[in-house]
This record gives C-alpha cells, sequence and structure tokens, in this order.
C-alpha cells in the first residue's frame, strides 16, 4: 500500500524528533511492504520567517492532500514579542480548526522499564498507570469569544467566553466511549457544573449518551478533584474525556506521573479517519541541534498514526514493541537515563528502534 503523510517538522527539536519520526517509518514499510511518502510543509516560527505567517495555506493545502499530518512542536522564544495572531501557536489553532479536528487523544502510559522516573510513590503507582485523555479541541474558552473592554474603577478588563453545543459534546462523549470500549470500559468525565453553566450542559448531554453504552461505567469529576485524583490514585482511570482547557491541563499533568514527557504521543482526529499526530513535548529550543532530545514521542506519535488512520494494527504494534526493547536493553537519552543505562543521543535512539522493526 502507498500512503502519503504531510510531515510538518516545526522548530526547536522539532526537525530532530520528526525524522527520528519518519527513519522508523520507513523501515517499518520495508518491511510491511508499504510507501509512506512524506511531503514537508512549514507550520510556526520557521513559517514565519519564512512565509509571514504562522500557518501559510500552501501547508493546509498539502494537509488536506495528505493521507495524515506529522508534527513537531512549534515556538520558541524568539517569536514570544509577537501579537497573539501572529504567534507560532496560532498555526495549532489554525491546523485543528481548519482540518477539522476536533478531538485530542492523549495516552499516558508509564513504561514498565521507567518505573523509577516516575515522580509518584510505588504503592501510588501500583500496577502502572495506562490512561487515555480524550480532549475536545475545537470549542470552548479557546475558541469563544474574547476582547478587551473598558472597565470600572479597576482599570481595563480582559474577558474570554467558553461556548459549547450540545452536538460538540455528543461526539466527543461518543468517541471517548466508544475508545473505553476497546480498553478497560471506564469513562470519567470532567466539568465544573457546579460553577459553569457550559459544563452543565456538558454533564447533561454526557449523561444522556452513556444510556446508549450500558456496558461503559460513567463517573462525573470536577476538574479540582479529578487534578487531585491523578496524582492520588491515577490507577482508578481509564479513559477521561473533557473541555479543550481542561483537557490542556489535566493531559500534561497525566503525561508528566508517567516520568518522561519526551515519551508521550498524541492524535487530534476529525471525522472519518483523517488526523494529525505530535509529540506532546514542547520545541526545547534549549537543546535544539544538539542531538540530545528524546524521540520516543514522535517515533510513538507515528505507531498512532498507523493505527487510528491508516488501519495498519501489526505495523503500529511493532513500532512499539521496538520502543520497548530498546528501552529493555538499556538505552535512554538524557531526560530518562538513570544509573547503569547507556546514553544515546536522538539519532542514534531512532536508528535502534528502527533496527529492532520485525
Amino acid at each position: 500500500m502507498n500512503y502519503k503523510i504531510a510531515v510538518i517538522p516545526s522548530d526547536g527539536i522539532g526537525p530532530e524528533v520528526v525524522e527520528q519520526a519518519v527513519r522508523v517509518l520507513e523501515k517499518t514499510g520495508l518491511v510491511y511492504s508499504h510507501t509512506f511518502e512524506t511531503y514537508r510543509y512549514l507550520a510556526g516560527g520557521c513559517a514565519i520567517d519564512a512565509a509571514g505567517e504562522p500557518l501559510p495555506a500552501e501547508t493546509v493545502a498539502g494537509c488536506r492532500r495528505s493521507d495524515a499530518v506529522l508534527l513537531g512542536a512549534v515556538g520558541g522564544p524568539e517569536w514570544d514579542v509577537l501579537p497573539g495572531g501572529k504567534r507560532p501557536e496560532k498555526a495549532l489553532l489554525g491546523l485543528r480548526g481548519k482540518l477539522g479536528l476536533y478531538a485530542n487523544l492523549r495516552p499516558a502510559v508509564l513504561n514498565k522499564e521507567l518505573k523509577d522516573a516516575c515522580p509518584l510513590k510505588p504503592e501510588i503507582v501500583g500496577e502502572g498507570i495506562d490512561i487515555m485523555v480524550v480532549r475536545e479541541l475545537t470549542g470552548g474558552i479557546y475558541f469563544g469569544e474574547k476582547g478587551r473592554r473598558a472597565g470600572g474603577g479597576m482599570g481595563q478588563e480582559a474577558y474570554d467566553t467558553e461556548p459549547y453545543s450540545a452536538g460538540e459534546v455528543e461526539r466527543i462523549t461518543r468517541l471517548a466511549f466508544d475508545i473505553a470500549r476497546k480498553r478497560r470500559c471506564k469513562v470519567a468525565s470532567v466539568d465544573k457544573a457546579n460553577i459553569l453553566e457550559s459544563s452543565r450542559l456538558w454533564r447533561e448531554v454526557v449523561t444522556r449518551i452513556s444510556t446508549d453504552y450500558p456496558d461503559v461505567a460513567l463517573e462525573h469529576l470536577y476538574v479540582d478533584n479529578a487534578a487531585m485524583q491523578l496524582v492520588r490514585d491515577p490507577g482508578r482511570f481509564d479513559v477521561i474525556v473533557t473541555t479543550n482547557m481542561f483537557g490542556d491541563i489535566l493531559s500534561d499533568e497525566a503525561s508528566m506521573i508517567t516520568g518522561s514527557i519526551g515519551m508521550l504521543p498524541s492524535a487530534s482526529l476529525g471525522e472519518g479517519s483523517f488526523g494529525l499526530y505530535e509529540p506532546v513535548h514542547g520545541s526545547a529550543p534549549d537543546i535544539a541541534g544538539q542531538d540530545k532530545a528524546n524521540p520516543i514521542a514522535a517515533i510513538l506519535s507515528a505507531a498512532m498514526m498507523l493505527r487510528y488512520t491508516l488501519n495498519l494494527r501489526k505495523e503500529a504494534g511493532a513500532i512499539e514493541r521496538a520502543v520497548d526493547r530498546a528501552l529493555e536493553e538499556g538505552y535512554r537519552t538524557g531526560d530518562i537515563l538513570s544509573f547503569g543505562k547507556t546514553l544515546v543521543g536522538t539519532t542514534r535512539m531512532g536508528e535502534l528502534i528502527a533496527s529492532f522493526i520485525e
């Protein structure tokens, strides 16, 4: 089979880790008789420098012509002085909106080889951590009306609004329940229904949809309680479904309790099978170009692409097993290095994982 992949290396360590993900994809294609045609596009800070805007129209068009998108991290301090609408991060919101990507899947899995890197006590970690955060991506406060206005005695006011429609809540809820059915059949819906009207609608819709999934257990949690439970008893969670802003925060918390944000992939899905795949870590400009970055999150993002968009489950499993083998044999990048393990750089880790594809 032949597949077209839009590759957006972006900024900082993005090009380095994406290069290794492509390396592993190509080896997987060789072993399983697939061809992955990759096409490079600009987004983020590098696009601002080259084209004067964070998300050129050519990039959006190229993504639409592709089967899936593999994205690096965007941003860096050199663009922090730009106004909000011109900053590199605008590329992410633009891609999600223009490509209709309404659902963000963020798995937080503690690899057994990295238990020592987890900041939680062993008795809290228990048998391990395996959480899927399903975050709504195109609604809520990030896309609601915002602005500034004259205030009273306290000066100028700024405001952001969080609108959600029943339809937006329903589609993300159904996706979460469908995913839970393939896991441990538990969904935790996170909101702030004691305060926010948008959360009250959210809870009403989630409760209604849950009746179509009698085999899946549902619990509702306020976001502050959910944040506490993630560090108190992470094993209680299977699938977490929540709003754009709450999901942004909770998925970062969930990723850090697994030991290293450099290990975790993500998927952003739209209608049908199209998706955008990216590591959850940032652009890390302080180590860019030094062969220090951990490419495993980008590599596992490629594995998610094979599973969720291209329906190549065996191939995805082969990549995941290759990552496990590299860790089992003691290879580590600096962010996950521990006593007695072998330090390798970005490129060498990618080469090792590719060599273990079988």
